[in-house]
């Protein structure tokens, strides 16, 4: 990367965060301007097709895999607030589209292109402190996708420890699932409760206010089953984009 050159990044926004969460999103576009970064949103974007993809519905997941290479193929940089839909554009789409003639180049193109948000700041702009500061105690539950297919372990972790005033919490059994996975909770309920369960109670033991993460859907499984708890426990789930958005006087 050229540091004379303008740094534009094209932001896949994701399904979760387009419907449940888009303050997450406007955090990362905050982020990635203060760091001299110019953010576009290509309208035309849509699902990733990793639900469809998880239920063995290849046929409709390369429909839309197609989409998204096409909306994105002028993108220099393509940043993603999410280990899953990252691992499923890196990953699976050179896969799934590798026998198609048309689309398997562009594919495997944008898969270079591509990355989560810790990921893009840390490896790409090299970036270790955005300038953010916030008064708390927090925990990282580090997501199966990121971690696990990805590989990203330690850049969430060195951009939280760049956040003045944080006080990082080690989270006891913290690259154990919390039980989401996508359709598996909604096949396998009973079993994704109990995983969370753990988790849960994992968290409370930290001493933890602030659990967060870089994946939207694990946030929404953990928040909701931290709702469920006592409410003098007041342990709140904040995407990592959001702590890194958040400047104090």
């Amino acid at each position: 990367m050229n540091p004379n050159e303008p740094i534009n990044v094209s932001l896949f926004v994701t399904c979760i965060v387009d419907q449940l969460y888009p303050e997450i999103g406007e955090s990362v576009v905050k982020v990635l301007r203060r760091q001299g970064v110019s953010v576009s949103f290509p309208p035309g974007q849509t699902c990733c097709g990793q639900p469809l993809f998880n239920s063995g519905y290849r046929r409709d997941t390369i429909a839309l895999a197609r989409r998204v290479v096409e909306e994105f193929q002028d993108a220099d940089y393509v940043v993603v607030p999410s280990g899953s839909c990252t691992a499923m554009i890196k990953e699976f789409y050179p896969e799934l589209l590798a026998n198609e003639k048309s689309y398997a180049n562009q594919a495997q193109s944008l898969s270079t292109r591509t990355f989560e948000l810790s990921q893009f700041l840390v490896k790409v702009l090299g970036v270790t402190d955005v300038g953010s500061s916030f008064h708390g105690k927090v925990a990282y539950h580090p997501s199966c996708h990121l971690l696990r297919e990805l590989g990203v372990a330690d850049e969430p972790l060195t951009l939280l420890k760049g956040i003045k005033n944080a006080e990082l919490i080690e989270l006891p059994d913290a690259t154990t699932c919390c039980g989401f996975g996508g359709t598996f909770s909604v096949k396998y309920p009973d079993i994704s409760e109990a995983i969370l369960e753990d988790k849960l109670k994992a968290i409370e033991c930290s001493g933890a206010e602030i659990l967060t993460a870089c994946d939207p859907s694990c946030l929404m499984h953990i928040g909701g089953g931290l709702s469920k708890r006592k409410p003098d426990k007041g342990v709140r789930t904040m995407h990592l984009a959001e702590l890194l958005a958040t400047e104090e006087n």
